[in-house]
């Protein structure tokens, strides 16, 4: 016969459970004010842009540059602003000093930009150029796969490192000549083999049926995707090191994924966002990974071209291993 005693003793015995949980509490009460914050610094603004122009660099000004709703993006040299142009990431490229544009005669948006553009000064020289515009797929492609890495790396090393601490498996390897650096390398060397194994069985299996875009070196994408792998593994292991918790190391792993994946230029593109934001964004490893191979794939970028992500990944992994592995706990008394 069903208890409303015991019942209620359950429910009481449940809730009392978790509010004494500080970790799961707090994380609960943290995270969604975290996350509004996020949205409001990203898409913060008197209104969102319409358009995007590409400008060379200049010491003038133009009546053009106080259009509101357009976007304008800065672009050291034309062939990467006419790239850009080509393929529809922007819709119009300006050399205010030499009075010239260019456009795309194959984009709607472009058109429009360029009527603007007259509207404000007829004294600019009209160039053309065409291109087909880059699939969202293709461009969505790193980020999408970058995500994948980066869940996988992080909980899959968070989640085992824990409970082998729980289980004490961690305590009886302590009892072994077993080193902390060659336990947390040994523990990166596996995931990264086996990130990369799902990641280049996704992509070759995927390709069979979106035919990607890809302007670089498949041997580049690679390599840029082993050292993001890397540098979040090793995040995933400095996050895991002293933690005993199930609850508490899936609220850290949260905490540290949700940034990258609002910031790290997974879904849209961070060129014309806010000062703050490209900064925070350079602190995490999921932006060199995902802005190198979207280099590569869209680009052709070589790694010579990437060699600012490139060092970037490469100190991030060096700092997280070497924290990772000096602060690193073998028992659960903590």
């Amino acid at each position: 016969m069903f208890s409303f005693k015991r019942f209620l003793a359950v429910v009481k015995a449940r809730n009392l459970e978790f509010f004494r949980d500080r970790s799961s509490l707090g994380w609960n009460l943290i995270f969604p004010v975290l996350l509004l914050a996020g949205f409001s610094i990203i898409f913060s603004g008197d209104g969102k842009s319409v358009y995007k122009v590409g400008l060379l660099p200049h010491t003038e000004q133009s009546a053009l540059q106080e259009t509101r709703f357009i976007d304008f993006v800065e672009y050291q040299q034309i062939a990467q602003a006419k790239l850009k142009l080509e393929q529809h990431a922007i819709d119009l490229v300006v050399d205010i000093d030499n009075q010239q544009y260019w456009v795309n005669e194959n984009a709607p948006n472009s058109y429009l930009v360029e009527r603007i553009l007259l509207g404000v000064s007829s004294d600019y020289q009209r160039n053309v150029t065409q291109g087909k515009a880059i699939r969202y797929v293709d461009w969505v492609l790193p980020g999408i796969l970058g995500m994948n890495m980066m869940f996988s790396c992080l909980f899959g090393v968070g989640y085992v490192i824990v409970r082998y601490r729980k289980n004490h498996v961690l305590k009886r390897l302590k009892a072994t000549p077993l080193s902390a650096l060659e336990f947390v390398s040994a523990q990166l060397l596996s995931r990264l083999f086996i990130v990369m194994f799902m990641s280049v069985v996704v992509y070759v299996g995927c390709n069979f049926f979106f035919d990607f875009y890809m302007l670089g070196s498949y041997f580049d994408l690679f390599l840029i995707g082993v050292m993001g792998a890397f540098s979040l593994i090793a995040l995933g292991l400095l996050v895991a090191c002293r933690s005993k918790s199930e609850e508490l190391i899936g609220g850290l792993l949260n905490l540290t994924s949700w940034p990258m994946m609002l910031l790290s230029g997974v879904w849209f593109s961070l060129e014309g966002a806010p000062g703050v934001v490209k900064t925070i964004a350079d602190f995490l490893p999921l932006t060199h990974l995902v802005a190198g191979a979207r280099l590569i794939i869209t680009e052709g970028a070589t790694l010579a071209d990437l060699s600012y992500h490139i060092g970037a990944l490469a100190v991030m992994t060096l700092i997280f291993l070497g924290l990772g592995a000096y602060f690193f706990s073998w028992n659960t008394d903590r």
